[in-house]
């Protein structure tokens, strides 16, 4: 007998039907005589259609109240799905994020999970309850409702994994496991049998739309089993999210060099020109974002010949114009010549453990770039992952053709 975690995304829930398959999903492994924890998501397009309506009553929503508006999405969710349950004779119980207790900060709309109250779980679990747990929600301290931001389902997932200790934690999505590179844009992309957590992790961050980062980055802290498997397949090994052996870091991987590529559009570009090249520039310019919560990606910064310097960086998309205001608040302090954004741009980043055992991967990338005369704006790198800013018109020519050069066509 095993305690397993199933998380089930929006388009897994997306119909009472769907909603039913997944009941007989469940009830299969509780015959099996596993232990089952179901999270799931909003149906969908429940959220953004929630979103839509507090975006009638108020140009920019209250995060507190919005909190409280998208979280009934789930609510609808976990009911159907135990109601589902009971209609297969289970004995099923549904909790919200706030009747778990799974406890966050109070940082609204994006909001991270300190610790989890799973006692009322475990209890359901040995009286022999299959538990239904809203995904993306939780509680802060004072009591407030909380939302963990896009993806936040996976999060709940996961760390509901580590809390409970849990064997394995399934995530269940519209795609049948983790591909060499989104098969909608190249149909030659290969599903991998299995990843490790850190290129998980880099693809996560780069814009590979699988699963949200923060739940790997749980899983990889925790020591989670991950497995993503396909909600619409009876049957299929999917893709497990696994450690690197380091006495053979080969053995668990189907590509040596080269795990993925994954792609952003999400991301705009800042650029603040003309600033006095000195020390405590960049606090100066990146402060003021950073007290604003807006996340900061790619950073350049350049040395003028006249004492000045051009600092750059990315952003997401739907932050470009609030960073451009603080920015243009204190460009006069700052000493800035001008500041300018730049929506224009795409994020194409290629991840590999094998990375660290083979040289000449930057060349062949920008080798490859430099055929098609795609000019590269920004770079940034790391032990397994190089990724470049480029613009945005040339994405998809540049993923399809770094998946060539590469070779991670299927096999």
């Amino acid at each position: 007998m095993a305690l397993i975690v199933q998380k089930y995304g929006g388009t897994s829930v997306g119909s009472p039907d769907r909603i039913k398959n997944l009941a007989r999903r469940v009830a299969r492994f509780k015959a099996l005589g596993h232990q089952i924890v179901v999270v799931v998501s909003a149906m969908s397009g429940e959220t953004n259609r929630l979103i839509g309506l507090a975006k009638e009553i108020m140009s920019e929503p209250d995060p507190r109240e919005l909190d409280v508006m998208v979280a009934t999405g789930e609510q609808v969710t976990i009911g159907l799905t135990a109601m589902a349950l009971m209609e297969l004779g289970l004995k099923a119980k549904s909790y919200t994020g706030a009747q778990v207790r799974i406890v966050t900060d109070n940082a609204h709309n994006k909001a991270r999970i300190s610790h989890i109250e799973e006692e009322r779980i475990r209890k359901d679990l040995n009286d022999g309850y299959v538990v239904v747990v809203a995904g993306f929600q939780g509680v802060d301290e004072q009591g407030n409702i909380t939302t963990l931001g896009r993806g936040g389902s996976d999060t709940t997932g996961v760390a509901l994994a580590a809390a409970l200790n849990a064997d394995e934690c399934q995530i269940y999505t519209d795609v049948d496991g983790v591909y060499t590179t989104d098969p909608r844009l190249v149909p030659e992309a290969r599903r991998l049998k299995s990843i490790t957590f850190e290129e998980m992790l880099e693809l996560a961050s780069q814009g590979s739309k699988v699963l949200q980062i923060r739940s790997v980055e749980f899983a990889g802290k925790y020591k989670v089993k991950l497995r993503v498997l396909s909600s619409f397949e009876e049957d299929g090994e999917g893709t497990l999210i696994t450690f690197e052996d380091p006495e053979n870091k080969d053995s668990n991987m189907e590509q040596p060099v080269i795990s993925g590529i994954a792609f952003n559009r999400d991301e705009a570009k800042i650029m603040v020109l003309g600033v006095p090249d000195k020390p405590g520039i960049a606090y100066q310019i990146l402060g003021p974002i950073a007290d604003a919560k807006i996340d900061v990606d790619m950073i350049i910064q350049n040395t003028g010949a006249d004492g000045t310097t051009d600092f750059t960086f990315t952003v997401h998309k739907n932050e470009m114009f609030k960073a451009l205001g603080i920015l243009n608040q204190v460009q006069t302090h700052i000493g800035a010549r001008e500041v300018r954004g730049d929506d224009k741009i795409a994020k194409v980043s290629v991840v590999g453990v094998g990375m660290r055992s083979h040289v000449g991967i930057a060349s062949q990338m920008f080798r490859t770039l430099a055929e098609e005369g795609i000019n590269i704006q920004m770079i940034s790198t790391s032990e397994i992952k190089i990724a470049v800013v480029i613009d945005e018109k040339y994405m998809e020519l540049a993923v399809r053709v770094l998946h060539k050069a590469f070779e991670l066509e299927e096999a």
